[in-house]
């Protein structure tokens, strides 16, 4: 049975952790299926956006499945190790947008996997949090770093070094989430949200999403030059010819998407 499902329409690509009976607990069966799901993805330039979400009423994943990891010997938790990094880059480095809808609980490497998204919408249900130092780990799917960028070096260190549990509100807050809804409304909201971002250019879409995860961490005048390679990338782009005729023209853009 698959661990994962995806679907494909109208340029936006939704993938599923189906694995609700587990809490959407990230096996090695699941973490193969998103390297290939992302590594799809990756060379298709039909879909625009891609939307992460889960199974089930109680989580968006907890994390990496401890039961399967049970009696597991250092070699063989070295060999996940290379599958589950290549299973959090996948969804990191995907050159569409992406967004997670958060619900439930998103714990460990099902938090880590909603911070590798651009945008993550949870609604009131959600809990976040990076536990991982209190079985004896450190957050390896990109968590330390990807707290440092959204959090900042103190926040991130509370949240990391205290493994707490973090209500929604207060992800909001801290900025481990970017949007908050009602209860059993995340998925809904972040398919609104990628609908709109489907709607524009995926040359510019594409460009931009360089220029913010690349321009990171550099100075300003390096970080400008990155934005000055994204914005002649969409300048020279027939979806910047088509986008300005669309406007004089007062229609909608039919997008080449070259």
């Amino acid at each position: 049975m698959s661990a994962l499902t995806m679907t494909i329409e109208d340029g936006v690509a939704v993938l599923v952790l189906s694995r609700p009976e587990a809490l959407n607990a990230i096996s090695t069966q699941l973490a193969t299926e998103l390297v290939a799901a992302t590594d799809r993805l990756r060379g298709d330039n039909a879909v625009r956006v891609v939307v992460l979400a889960a199974e089930g009423d109680r989580a968006f994943s907890v994390g990496a499945d401890l039961k399967e990891r049970n009696g597991m010997s250092d070699a063989e938790i070295l060999a996940q190790r290379v599958v589950f990094r290549a299973a959090f880059g996948g969804v990191l480095n995907l050159p569409q947008p992406t967004v997670a809808a958060v619900h439930g609980f998103a714990l460990g490497g099902g938090c880590e996997l909603a911070l590798s998204c651009d945008i993550v919408v949870a609604d009131e249900s959600a809990t976040l949090g990076l536990p991982e130092v209190s079985i004896g780990l450190v957050p390896g799917g990109g968590g330390t770093q990807l707290a440092l960028r959204r959090l900042g070096p103190g926040r991130a260190a509370d949240v990391v070094l205290t493994g707490r549990r973090i209500p929604a509100e207060e992800a909001v807050a801290l900025g481990l989430v970017d949007r908050l809804v009602p209860a059993g409304s995340a998925r809904r909201a972040a398919s609104e949200i990628a609908v709109q971002i489907a709607n524009n250019s995926p040359v510019a879409t594409r460009a931009a999403k360089r220029a913010l995860r690349n321009g990171w961490g550099l100075d300003y005048a390096g970080a400008m030059d990155v934005e000055d390679a994204a914005w002649r990338t969409a300048a020279t782009s027939a979806d910047r010819r088509e986008g300005i005729a669309a406007f004089n023209e007062k229609r909608r853009p039919v997008w080449p998407g070259r």
